[in-house]
């Protein structure tokens, strides 16, 4: 089952990236780029809810409807 997620981004003082969410406790990553903070984010989430799983610790979030909005990010 796919979940949607809510990340904050933050530019760091020192170039990275950092990724947070309120949705996913606990997840925190860090990256060079956003593209590698994202990936980061995304398999970090992954095992902090299968190991939520595993303890039936299920925090609600929300399943990808048949629609839904997503922010894209470019370079321009």
């Amino acid at each position: 089952m796919e979940y949607l997620v809510n990340l904050h981004i933050e530019k760091l003082p020192e170039g990275f990236y950092l990724a947070t969410s309120d949705d996913v406790q606990g997840l925190v990553a860090q990256g060079k780029t956003l593209e590698e903070t994202l990936t980061i984010a995304a398999d970090v989430a992954k095992q902090l809810l299968q190991a939520q799983k595993e303890r039936n610790i299920l925090f609600p979030l929300k399943t990808i409807a048949d629609s839904f909005d997503y922010s894209l990010v470019v370079n321009g």
